[in-house]
């Protein structure tokens, strides 16, 4: 037991020790005390980073009867939600000074998030990958929510209906593949199904778990809650809705699709149709709205059934190519989140809220508009790499999937009209009688937003690198 912690769980040990001093120091501080929320915070995701050194991952580590395992791609994914929760800790000034009373709390629940989703991606079993879920369900749930007033009380409900019917339907799935296999650890589960010959149920549970959790990424049937959740919630949450749990969910998907439901067809060309059905879906939406944070909702939705269409194809490039795919996603995604942070969140967030705010806001809206247009998959950024990648992973999975990728194309293009609409008010002329809006970024919100626009761009012109380790994590799963 000993070993298998110290292989594996310090770093679910740090986020730990720190969510226990977080809920201890919420009951005897003073509210007036909630500046240094923050501040235990970032230091507990920081010192869950650094504790990432110890985990074993050169051979792949199984601990605890084989419930958890740590390798290269777990190593990733738990890196990359760490540091999207840094971040998110770094936006969160303005909203706890407002909820000076929940400050402590707030921090406690983001970490317990955290500490889900980390768990979620080194999941080996079906048992650990359902806990693991509901604690960051439940806590983004209380993310969500925290704001006063009843806009927040009702985006967190419907995300918490929508979630329990999720729920249930992934553990009807899980009810019939162990059935099937009497088993609820993915090793023995891939290693019956490569003995054995599958049958139509074996099908239909895979896509019943994948569909399950695919809710949290606002798939459709299962993305009516993401619009009114995104308009009524702060955006620091938005930062971690639109990242943390993307990436714990395509983590845990792929990681499925590549061993215990890797034998279905039905599941690759089922998931397929359904993700271009949500693309449709999100770029069509988009184009009628004229609120930012609802268009960008669209987008998530939209990016989400990007990459899981290609995930589906399974391959080693197909998966080479999810995982740059959600690394420059998530880091686009923080920055747009950062600006909208900067910008404050009693704002309007309508489009003509925004007109000629470069006037007297130069360097912050251009930043802005660089991710933006990410994005939107234009060169020299990220985003147009990203693109390419993954059109080019479709083209490589055969001619069956060539109108899957005609279709996405389609509404690549379509999506380039609503990014255009966020972005072109920006730079229009205003009134002289209009009050334009000059904004005062706190230094931890510059630097998110710097730091996210210099990774994009840098992606944008020398992908090598990341592209390499990504083939190299691809390779090693």
């Amino acid at each position: 037991m000993l070993n298998d912690i110290f292989n594996i769980l310090l770093p679910h040990f740090g986020l730990g020790i720190f969510i226990i001093i977080l809920l201890v120091l919420s009951m005897i501080l003073s509210p007036r005390f909630y500046k240094y929320a923050r501040l235990v915070s970032i230091i507990g995701i920081s010192f869950s980073i650094v504790l990432m050194s110890t985990v074993q991952t050169e051979p792949q580590y199984f601990g605890f009867h084989n419930s958890i395992m740590a390798d290269s791609y777990t190593l990733l994914f738990d890196f990359m939600i760490l540091l999207c929760g840094f971040f998110v800790a770094l936006l969160s000034k303005n909203l706890i000074k407002r909820t000076k009373r929940h400050a402590y709390t707030f921090h406690a629940i983001l970490l317990a998030a955290l500490l889900g989703a980390i768990n979620i991606v080194s999941a080996n079993d079906f048992i650990t990958l359902l806990v693991s879920t509901e604690l960051l369900g439940f806590s983004t749930y209380f993310l969500i929510s925290i704001s006063k007033g009843y806009h927040s009380k009702e985006a967190a409900f419907k995300y918490l209906i929508t979630s329990a019917v999720s729920t249930g339907i992934f553990l009807f799935g899980v009810s019939y593949l162990y059935g099937i296999c009497g088993s609820l650890n993915f090793s023995q589960i891939y290693e019956y199904i490569t003995e054995n010959e599958t049958s139509l149920i074996y099908s239909v549970s895979a896509i019943m778990i994948i569909l399950g959790l695919a809710s949290k990424l606002a798939v459709f049937p299962f993305a009516n809650w993401v619009i009114d959740v995104y308009k009524n919630t702060e955006t620091s949450v938005l930062a971690f809705l639109s990242t943390v749990p993307k990436l714990a969910m395509f983590g845990i998907i792929c990681r499925l699709m590549v061993f215990p439901l890797s034998n279905s067809f039905e599941l690759a060309f089922g998931i397929s149709a359904l993700s271009l059905i949500t693309a449709l879906w999100a770029n069509t939406y988009a184009i009628r709205e004229n609120n930012v944070k609802a268009i960008l909702a669209c987008s998530t939705s939209a990016n989400a059934s990007y990459a899981l269409l290609t995930a589906s194809l399974v391959s080693v490039y197909n998966l080479s190519t999810v995982i740059f795919y959600l690394i420059s996603y998530v880091i686009i995604n923080v920055g747009i989140f950062a600006y909208l942070n900067i910008y404050g969140d009693k704002n309007s967030f309508e489009l003509s809220a925004f007109k000629g705010i470069y006037h007297k806001n130069h360097i912050l809206t251009i930043l802005y508009t660089i991710l933006i247009i990410a994005l939107a998959g234009i060169p020299i950024t990220s985003g147009f790499i990203a693109k390419i990648y993954l059109f080019s992973a479709i083209a490589n999975s055969g001619l069956i999937f060539v109108p899957f990728l005609l279709g996405l194309l389609l509404l690549t293009v379509i999506a380039l009209f609503y990014y255009l609409k966020i972005i072109l008010p920006l730079f229009e002329e205003c009134d002289k009688n209009s009050e334009i809006k000059l904004l005062m970024p706190k230094f931890s919100q510059k630097f998110v937003l710097i730091t996210s626009a210099i990774i994009t761009v840098l992606i944008g012109i020398y992908p090598e690198l990341l592209i390499q380790l990504c083939r190299f994590i691809a390779y090693n799963i």
